[in-house]
């Protein structure tokens, strides 16, 4: 058995958080205790608490990073030279190829069923969607209203969590994608 890492040796902030995502995402947030993370990155506790005071702390920069870097895809397709149209669909396109290149984020990002962290995930999540009503409504000239885009996020979703936990990756399944954005988008562009 090796010896374990000294408070703060060889230990990063990324290396906590990367842990913690997998953990989190194989075993949910409650059965993520301070102690496993540090068992299973092979140091003491101690050392996961010079980067962050408590588990929600981790969490929730996990969270609001995932959330920065959809928000950020989105922004990069709206402010890209395409037509609407075709920002439409590469926005809906963007969003389920992020659930699936990046299903452990996605599952704690849109898939977590726990009270405890409800909150946390709230006020980015809320951010998201509006990000994503404002986007589709500007795009579509305020033919769609808040119910439409919903249902819009919920087909999405709908998507990735039917192929989140298969053997698929996003290319496996990209085609499909594409005719399933289509078949959203034919009655608004």
């Amino acid at each position: 058995m090796s010896p374990r890492k000294s408070a703060g040796q060889e230990l990063s902030r990324d290396m906590v958080l990367n842990e913690a995502r997998n953990l989190f995402a194989a075993l949910g947030y409650s059965n993520v205790s301070m102690r496993q993370l540090a068992k299973s990155l092979d140091c003491s506790h101690g050392a996961i608490y010079y980067h962050f005071k408590n588990k929600a702390e981790i969490f929730y920069s996990l969270v609001k990073t995932d959330f920065s870097v959809l928000n950020s895809l989105i922004d990069d397709i709206i402010l890209s030279e395409n037509a609407p149209s075709v920002k439409i669909e590469k926005i809906l396109l963007c969003f389920l190829e992020f659930g699936l290149t990046q299903q452990n984020h996605y599952s704690i990002m849109f898939l977590s069923k726990e009270k405890e962290i409800q909150q946390l995930l709230q006020f980015d999540s809320n951010k998201t969607y509006e990000k994503l009503i404002q986007s589709l409504t500007d795009l579509t000239d305020n033919k769609l209203n808040p119910a439409s885009i919903w249902s819009i996020f919920l087909s999405l979703h709908g998507f990735i969590t039917f192929y989140i936990n298969s053997e698929l990756s996003y290319q496996d399944v990209k085609g499909l994608a594409y005719f399933h954005v289509k078949n959203i988008t034919k009655n608004i562009i």
